[in-house]
C-alpha cells in the first residue's frame, strides 16, 4: 500500500531587507543548506525554499504526518539559524515571528505559519501553494469562496459529477478559539455571513464532501492574538489541489483576477488590494505594499516536489495588477481616514487607548 505523502508549507519574518520589504539572499542559502542536509539524512523526501516580501517560506514533503514534532522542531530550527544571520546583517525586525525562546514540540502558536495536508498521491497530484505579504490569514475567505463554492468561477461545480455534490467548509473563529462546519452549497449562506468577516472567522481547511478528502488548507494563526501585542503582519500561506476531481488549475487562480481588498498593508493597519505577481516583484514597497500574492505550482511524485511553476508570472494577469494599483491610488488620498485604515478595534499599531487615558478627563457628558 502507498505511503501518504505530508506537504508542509511553514513560513515566518525573520528578518526583512530592506526594512519590510524583501528577503536577503543569506536567509535562503542558510535554509537552503540545512534543509539539504535533513534531506540526505532522510528526515524529508524533498523541499523548496523561497520567499514572498520579507517572509522565508519552507516547502516541505515528508511521511511524518502533520503538526509532525521533528518537522516542527526542523522549521523551528532553520528560522532560529537564520535570525543569527539576520542579525549579523542588521536587518529589520530579525525573529520577529519567533514568539517563544525555545521550542515546546509544535509550533502552532509559537509565531511562524503553518498549512499543512497529509495525502495519498492520486496518479497525477497538481498543487499550488499560496503565498502572500502584508495581509493577514482572512485573505484567503474571498478566494476559497469562489474556488469551492462559486458556479460563476469553478465550471465544474455545475459540470464535473466528481464535484457537483460540493465541499465543506471548515471555518475558525479565531476570537473565541473554536470551529464550525457548513456543508455547501445547502448551507452558503450561513457561511457567508461568517467569512465576510475575514479578521474574525477565518476558513482553515476544505473537504470534498462524496468522501471527507482534503482539498485545501490555510494557515490560521494571528500573531497579534498569540502575542498579546502586536509583533508582525501574519503573512499566510494556503496549500490547494487542483485538477481530477478538484477544481482545475485554472479555476483556483481565477479568483485572483480581482484584487479583492484585505487587511494589512502599512503597520498592519490598513485595507488594501492584493496583487498578484510573479516571484520577482514579491517585493512590497510603496507604503509597504500593496498587499502582494505569489502562486508556486507544483506537481507531486512519490514525494518529490516538480517545480515550482511560477502561475502569476502571466500577463493575463497584467490589467488585475493595473487594478489593484488604481485601487492602492484611490485608497491611498484617504491618509488616516477610514476605509483605508482599519477600524479602531482592528488596528495592530495604535495609539488609540493612550490618547483615550489622556482625553477622558475632557469628555462631556451631554444631557
Amino acid at each position: 500500500m502507498a505511503e501518504k505523502i505530508t506537504l508542509s508549507a511553514i513560513k515566518a519574518d525573520v528578518g526583512g531587507f530592506v526594512g519590510h520589504s524583501s528577503m536577503h539572499p543569506a536567509l535562503m542559502e542558510k535554509a537552503t543548506e540545512s534543509l539539504e542536509s535533513v534531506k540526505n539524512q532522510g528526515l524529508i523526501i524533498d523541499f523548496c525554499v523561497t520567499h514572498c516580501g520579507d517572509d522565508l517560506e519552507l516547502i516541505m514533503t515528508h511521511e511524518k504526518g502533520t503538526e509532525s514534532g521533528e518537522i516542527h522542531k526542523l522549521a523551528w530550527d532553520i528560522f532560529v539559524e537564520c535570525t543569527e544571520v539576520a542579525k549579523e546583517l542588521k536587518l529589520y525586525g530579525a525573529g520577529q515571528d519567533l514568539l517563544s525562546d525555545a521550542f515546546s514540540g509544535n509550533i502552532k502558536g509559537m509565531g511562524p505559519g503553518c498549512a499543512e495536508m497529509e495525502i495519498l498521491e492520486r496518479k497525477s497530484e497538481p498543487i499550488i501553494i499560496f503565498m502572500a505579504d502584508k495581509t493577514s490569514p482572512g485573505a484567503w475567505n474571498y478566494p476559497l469562496y469562489k474556488i469551492f463554492a462559486d458556479p460563476f468561477n469553478t465550471a465544474g461545480l455545475v459540470i464535473d459529477p466528481s464535484m457537483h455534490e460540493g465541499f465543506i467548509f471548515e471555518v475558525l473563529d479565531v476570537f473565541q478559539n473554536r470551529e464550525i462546519s457548513f456543508k455547501c452549497p445547502e448551507e452558503l449562506y450561513d457561511l457567508l455571513i461568517l467569512i465576510g468577516a475575514t479578521e474574525h472567522y477565518i476558513i482553515k481547511n476544505i473537504y470534498r464532501k462524496t468522501d471527507n478528502e482534503i482539498a485545501a488548507t490555510s494557515s490560521t494563526q494571528k500573531l497579534n492574538l498569540l502575542a498579546g501585542k502586536y509583533v508582525g503582519k501574519d503573512d499566510p500561506v494556503m496549500i490547494i489541489r487542483c485538477q481530477s476531481g478538484f477544481p482545475a488549475l485554472g479555476e483556483v487562480i481565477e479568483p485572483f483576477s480581482f484584487p479583492h481588498m484585505v487587511a494589512g498593508w502599512m503597520r498592519g493597519s490598513h485595507h488594501g488590494p492584493i496583487m498578484p505577481v510573479s516571484f520577482e516583484d514579491a517585493h512590497p514597497s510603496r507604503f509597504d505594499g500593496p498587499p502582494r500574492v505569489i502562486a508556486a505550482a507544483f506537481q507531486l511524485s512519490n514525494g518529490r516536489l516538480i517545480g515550482p511553476q511560477d502561475l502569476f508570472c502571466d500577463p493575463s494577469f497584467d490589467n488585475s495588477r493595473k487594478m489593484a494599483l488604481d485601487a492602492a491610488d484611490y485608497l491611498r488620498r484617504h491618509g488616516p481616514f477610514e476605509p483605508h485604515r482599519l477600524p479602531l478595534d482592528e488596528m495592530e499599531y495604535t495609539t488609540f487607548p493612550a490618547v483615550m487615558e489622556k482625553l477622558k478627563e475632557r469628555f462631556k457628558k451631554l444631557n
